[in-house]
């Protein structure tokens, strides 16, 4: 198969699902915007969530350690704690 213009994504995506936190990234895409939304009660529930995902991800991209990415969880907050708390693999990290 030739490259194209999505090569390098598709690449990126197949690394982040075949990483280390890869099971946690597929819990956290896989939560609606309702559930975000019961769980935070405020407007940034959605902003939270983004940031919260592009954080584990760049974890699995990097191998952090467990320990290192709760750091950066607990540096996003108590909201992003909240919503991490809902993905099993994330709450067992981060208590």
């Amino acid at each position: 198969m030739g490259e194209n213009r999505f090569s390098k994504l598709f690449e990126d995506a197949d690394a982040l699902f075949d990483s280390k936190y890869s099971s946690e990234i597929k819990a956290l895409h896989g939560m609606s915007e309702e559930e975000i939304m019961s769980i935070s009660g405020e407007t940034d529930g959605m902003k939270t969530y983004s940031v919260l995902i592009k954080v584990v991800e760049q974890a699995a991209k990097e191998n952090m350690t467990q320990a290192e990415l709760a750091g950066h969880i607990k540096e996003l907050g108590s909201l992003a704690l909240k919503i991490a708390g809902k993905v099993p693999g994330l709450k067992a990290i981060i208590e």
